[in-house]
């Protein structure tokens, strides 16, 4: 791995920076949040324009630009010191690569264009809380629990155990659900809907496009514990849905049948491979906005703003704020070995992405809550960025943590819970509730001797 940036990598990572040096202060960031989309618009369009953040890594022949995973880590690593609000999750990383993965050649013809240039934005919805566990990032909760559907543990619901329903109406796919805290749902004007179909029995996960004012559906901004990342909850009744791919059921005068249509294993395998570069990717958001929390804890340190005396009087503050800078360094590398192990397709991305995103989260989580207290003993007002650190920690391990179980998951990836050990070790987890040998600080780190990127 050669960690030194190539000159593109490096324009690009400059040139995002440069664009929300001036335009994401705190006062900025919190204005954004509160207008009806949650984000800037203006700022939106600056940055699909120029480095072109939505189609970063789409391919040329649609609009984009043909970029891999550690090109767009770089990019969020800068949103992410910024706590930029924007679609570009929802849309960049969920939405865009499932369709052009799984989407036919007409559908993505008419789609990804519109998102490479950030006229059209999407989201992902899947049932409250499965996100993770639909991209492979945790293990699906074990059968007897409620929160498992038709006590399978499949993560996108189905049968008796709620989420969306898809049901075939002549020639159409219709809709009828819910699904709750779905990043960017309210203001996203295409909607990529995890669905089952076929029945309890037969029931499979398909892909759907609905569209933002489609009618049946009903769309609420919810609140989140990260006021930079809306979410919302969505209500399907009787809703157009086009399946994503091509659809053969019910060809040559049959009846329709769910298994004549194309979804199951791809939609599965589409989202696992999908996974990786999600985990990737957010690992170096996580880092970056470690990155930021830090600056600002360590420009208070150094300014004297702390009110128990002159700058650097407190070498235990100090001490704490070293040992976080190495904690951060470390992450970075081990989110940038991701991304590298992402785009080179090595049989470990999937246990590398999955540890730098822990890494990431829980590095995040150290570094805003340095802030926070730096924050509360210099007294300074509300309008400080501290809290939307925290907010963004707090926010990022609801939605793709926890931490724990994110170890966990990658240490069975990579294959250290074979052979006895791996099974003792495995039921001692599920008897701490996940706590085991995977959880806390047991699981796997980044690999020795990587350096971290400059």
């Amino acid at each position: 791995m050669d960690t030194a940036l190539s000159e593109e990598q490096d324009a690009i990572r400059r040139t995002v920076r440069a664009q929300l040096a001036h335009r994401c202060g705190p006062d900025e960031v919190r204005s954004a949040t509160r207008t009806g989309p949650g984000y800037d618009t203006a700022l939106w369009q600056a940055l699909a324009q120029r480095p072109g953040l939505p189609g970063l890594t789409l391919p040329e022949r649609y609009g984009g630009a043909g970029r891999g995973a550690t090109e767009l880590a770089l990019a969020l690593q800068e949103t992410g010191r910024a706590l930029l609000p924007s679609p570009l999750l929802a849309t960049a990383v969920l939405a865009a690569p499932l369709i052009d993965g799984l989407g036919s050649d007409t559908q993505r013809a008419r789609l990804l264009p519109r998102l490479a240039s950030g006229e059209l934005t999407a989201a992902f919805a899947v049932p409250s809380g499965s996100l993770p566990v639909a991209l492979g990032l945790l293990d699906p909760p074990p059968a007897h629990l409620p929160q498992a559907a038709g006590g399978s543990g499949d993560w996108a619901g189905g049968g008796r155990a709620g989420g969306v329903q898809a049901v075939r109406d002549g020639g159409e796919w219709r809709l009828y659900g819910e699904c709750a805290q779905v990043l960017d749902g309210h203001s996203a004007g295409l909607l990529l809907v995890a669905a089952h179909a076929g029945g309890f029995v037969r029931s499979r996960t398909l892909l759907f496009l609905v569209d933002g004012d489609a009618p049946g559906l009903v769309r609420r901004r919810q609140s989140a514990l990260d006021e930079t990342r809306p979410l919302a909850r969505l209500e399907m009744r009787d809703v157009a849905g086009e399946l994503l791919g091509a659809d053969t059921a019910g060809k040559g005068g049959g009846p329709a049948d769910p298994g004549d249509t194309v979804g199951g294993e791809d939609v599965r395998g589409a989202l696992a491979c999908a996974g990786h570069r999600v985990a990737a990717v957010l690992a170096a958001e996580a880092v970056g906005a470690a990155e930021g929390a830090l600056d600002r804890a360590v420009r208070r340190v150094g300014s004297g703003e702390r009110g128990d005396g002159p700058a650097g009087a407190s070498a235990a503050v100090r001490h704490r704020l070293a040992e976080v800078h190495v904690q951060v360094r470390a992450a970075r590398s081990a989110a940038h070995h991701a991304a590298w192990a992402v785009d080179a397709g090595t049989a470990e991305a999937g246990a590398a992405s999955g540890t730098a995103l822990a890494h990431g989260l829980e590095v995040l989580r150290l570094a805003a809550g340095e802030a926070v207290q730096l924050h509360e003993e210099g007294g300074v007002g509300e309008e400080d960025a501290a809290q939307l650190y925290f907010g963004r920690a707090a926010g990022s391990e609801a939605l793709f943590g926890p931490v724990h179980g994110l170890r966990s998951r990658a240490a069975g990836v990579a294959g250290l819970f074979t052979g006895s050990a791996g099974e003792e070790n495995a039921t001692a987890a599920e008897e701490n509730g996940g706590r085991g040998a995977a959880g806390g600080g047991g699981g796997p780190r980044a690999p020795r001797g990587t350096p971290a990127a400059r």
